[in-house]
């Protein structure tokens, strides 16, 4: 079977690791934590994504043995910005108290802002240009803004700058109530301007040239709830969440888009949601729309030794690639391939993964293209494939769709949990990858100290 997908790029890099360059400096992550992801419910939240990024960094940093002010600078990815907090980084670190001489970035790549936050970090400390900086992701998606269409803000402009009292009434007499149907901007900026296709009919596409089955996406989404809810009732997520409260009071303790009593019987009564009657997506096997944020302490192995940390992983390499946006959903496979290339080493050489889960079919898509002998050799340069991702090794807690997926969040709380779970179950070698609306992926390989 043919594959549709022009011919993929990927970053240029050295045939080792990155970290193995005698001029590069180690980078640890010593510390990290995020937010309870809270589920979108058809209205605003009670949180900013600056008021996220403060609700799990002053804790974070308060557990520190260095002051606020001893990190170089501060990077933090967002997507959906706010008007009234532009730049986000710079006001979360002035609000964390970490110093007017503080400098801040806001990074954005779609759905791979948390991790380029990270690979930004880590690129800095690593070529000795920083020692200590945070790195983190925040989104609150429940707050993208309802936009006027054209035709209003067009009706609008004439009655502001009517010159009369005749062209006024003239320009109120042209007005309709259809114009002033709002348009929702997540809709918009899930939906790609080159192909025409949103998020989840990129993930359709997928569905259809690997065969992913109705079936196999929920099964798959049903064992991503289940696991997550084991997670949360075995403490697992207990050092890295860290509870948010409201200003209403309410406190926010756990991810709460989990069901763990749902069933495949359950998901296979929900109707497609991006092409009806027939198609495989759902919301049911979709990652939930979702606030959150997550932070991420990098140091060089001077920071360490200055501050007294202890580092808990290592970023050993990182990888950025694209392709097609119609097939943006198997970028994952280009990037950490890459990584492996350099590793030479194989998929289940890797102990653990997290590959964000955008959509179920997507995830299955990724593990059934590295089986699928064409799609290895024409995509990934391959003479043979990679085989058979094991899935104990994937996502072991669950993953974006029991968890949810704050675009620019979810880049960095992938890499935060896998460290985490790497050390509970003293395993090694991780990596941490997504696909990114667009038609771009990043990945990431860490190594627990």
């Amino acid at each position: 079977m043919t594959r549709s997908a022009s011919t993929p790029s990927s970053s240029p890099a050295p045939d080792t690791p990155q970290s193995s360059n005698s001029k590069h400096r180690p980078v640890y992550i010593v510390d990290g934590a995020r937010t309870p992801f809270i589920k979108a419910r058809g209205q605003p939240g009670p949180f900013t994504p600056v008021d996220l990024a403060v609700q799990c960094g002053r804790p974070l940093l308060l557990r520190q043995p260095m002051p606020a002010d001893a990190f170089d600078q501060v990077i933090l990815g967002c997507v959906n910005v706010l008007p009234e907090e532009m730049n986000p980084a710079r006001i979360a670190a002035l609000r964390l108290g970490m110093g007017e001489a503080m400098t801040a970035i806001t990074v954005q790549i779609n759905c791979g802002s948390g991790m380029q936050s990270i690979d930004t970090a880590y690129k800095y400390i690593r070529d000795g240009d920083s020692d200590l900086i945070l790195a983190g992701g925040a989104e609150a998606l429940s707050k993208a803004p309802m936009m006027l269409t054209e035709d209003a803000a067009r009706w609008l402009a004439g009655l502001n700058s009517a010159s009369s009292p005749q062209d006024y009434a003239r320009q109120l007499a042209q007005f309709s109530p259809g114009q002033f149907k709002p348009e929702i901007s997540l809709v918009k900026g899930l939906t790609d301007p080159i192909v025409g296709l949103s998020m989840g009919q990129t993930a359709e596409v997928l569905a259809q040239q690997f065969n992913i089955t109705r079936q196999q996406a929920d099964e798959y989404a049903v064992s991503s709830h289940q696991r997550l809810a084991k997670a949360q009732e075995e403490g697992w997520l207990d050092n890295e969440v860290i509870p948010s409260i409201a200003p209403d009071g309410t406190l926010y303790k756990h991810d709460d888009g989990v069901r763990a009593d749902t069933t495949v019987e359950a998901l296979a009564k929900l109707k497609a949601a991006f092409e009806p009657p027939y198609g495989q997506v759902t919301p049911g096997n979709s990652s939930q729309v979702t606030d959150g944020a997550s932070w991420v302490i990098l140091a060089s192995e001077e920071a360490v030794k200055k501050h007294g940390l202890e580092p808990i992983a290592e970023i050993k390499d990182s990888e950025w690639s694209a392709l097609d946006p119609k097939i943006m959903g198997l970028g994952p496979t280009l990037a950490s391939t890459a990584i492996l290339k350099r590793l030479k080493s194989g998929l289940n050489d890797i102990d653990l993964w997290e590959i964000n889960e955008a959509f179920a079919a997507q995830v299955l898509a990724c593990t059934a293209a590295w089986e699928d002998p064409e799609f290895c050799r024409v995509a990934l340069n391959l003479d043979e494939p990679m085989g058979k991702l094991d899935p104990e090794r994937l996502n072991v807690d669950g993953g974006a769709v029991a968890i949810g997926h704050p675009v620019g969040t979810s880049g960095n709380r992938i890499v935060l949990h896998l460290v985490n779970a790497l050390r509970r179950k003293s395993l090694k070698r991780g990596i941490a990858t997504e696909c990114i609306g667009g038609g771009q992926s990043g990945a990431m390989l860490i190594e627990t100290v």
